[in-house]
């Protein structure tokens, strides 16, 4: 069978350039708005920047393994919301036990940790809501994110927690190191790289990392294989959980407050930074490299907005259009892929 090799070559320079859209729209975003705002890559907006694309992607990271398996998280944003309020809570009233008429005030470290094991709970949750319940993730997710939002509220009452810096004898000072600067470099940029870094061995080098992109990629079939795949996703909602509570810690401590509308929105952010890193949202592919990539360019398309004056009104308009650019993307490249594999089979009879 004859073969147009100028079509074929013309098909693989359009997938690789498809593959590497997110590095190439993050290089174009940093030149436009350097050239548009001439302060941008000073070391003062570096700084915030990273701060913000810690946040998002340390969301992300949790959001990238959900979304393999075929789910969603829409809960995450009220997650750091409410973990926000708890540590905050646990920092400046410390735990009331009314039956035995004490007060427990517990250190940072211990502190980290039970709310590291609350996001987990929380992310259990919305597991199990959706194995065990079979309720469909968006609308579990939306449920939680509604209900985290109303107990981030009610933990003061709709107030903010204004003072995070602890007590000296009390023993619970240090918190708000994790929104510090460590080497100039905020101590958030440390965790998201950490957290990357093991997400990255999870997904690439462990066996729960195949189970999560089987399960995506056909859950019945993986099922037949042996792979238990509710307790699979009851995981994966247990990660995110678990990244949605260090994002909650993280801007409490940067915002030296916490409030119940914190994090309000940002699950959009991760979702969209996790679609343009190249996940599918349709489950069974996705990298974290690129959703690090994505949570860059979400980064600097937020920061370099309002840089630039842009109204938070038509950032969200451009967000959106954002996510859905991006799906489209990300579905042309799947077809491509679909055609080149079936001209490659003909080509081979």
């Amino acid at each position: 069978m004859k073969t147009n090799n100028k079509s074929t070559n013309s098909n693989q320079w359009l997938m690789t350039l498809l593959k590497g859209r997110t590095f190439i729209v993050l290089i174009l975003l940093v030149i436009f708005f350097s050239i548009a705002k001439k302060n941008f890559l000073s070391a003062t907006t570096l700084t915030m920047v990273a701060k913000h694309v810690a946040l998002y992607g340390i969301l992300a990271l949790g959001m990238t393994f959900v979304i393999i398996t075929g789910g969603i998280d829409l809960s995450v944003g009220s997650v750091v919301g409410l973990i926000g309020m708890l540590a905050g809570g646990l920092i400046q009233e410390g735990l009331t036990l009314k039956f035995a008429g004490v007060t427990l005030y517990f250190s940072v470290p211990v502190i980290v940790i039970l709310m590291l094991v609350a996001g987990c709970v929380i992310g259990a949750i919305n597991g199990l809501i959706v194995t065990k319940l079979n309720v469909a993730p968006f609308i579990a997710t939306l449920g939680t994110m509604y209900i985290c939002r109303g107990f981030a509220s009610l933990r003061s009452g709709g107030a903010t927690f204004s003072d995070i810096t602890g007590y000296e004898g009390l023993g619970n000072t240090g918190f708000k190191v994790l929104g510090s600067n460590i080497a100039n470099i905020p101590a958030g940029v440390y965790v998201f790289a950490v957290l990357a870094v093991l997400a990255v061995i999870l997904l690439k080098k462990m066996p729960f990392g195949w189970y999560v992109l089987a399960v995506g990629g056909n859950e019945k079939s993986a099922r037949l294989s042996g792979i238990k795949a509710d307790k699979i996703k009851i995981l994966v909602y247990m990660i995110s959980g678990f990244c949605a509570a260090w994002v909650g810690m993280i801007n409490t401590a940067q915002l030296s407050a916490a409030h119940p509308a914190s994090g309000d929105g940002w699950e959009m952010n991760a979702i969209a930074a996790t679609v343009l890193g190249g996940t599918s949202m349709a489950g069974g592919s996705g990298t974290i490299l690129g959703t690090v990539v994505g949570a860059f360019v979400i980064g600097v398309i937020n920061d370099g907005m309002t840089m630039c004056g842009v109204s938070e009104f038509w950032q969200k308009v451009i967000r959106g259009l954002v996510i859905i650019l991006a799906v489209v993307i990300d579905q042309t490249q799947r077809n491509m892929q679909a055609k080149m594999a079936l001209q490659a089979r003909n080509e081979n009879k």
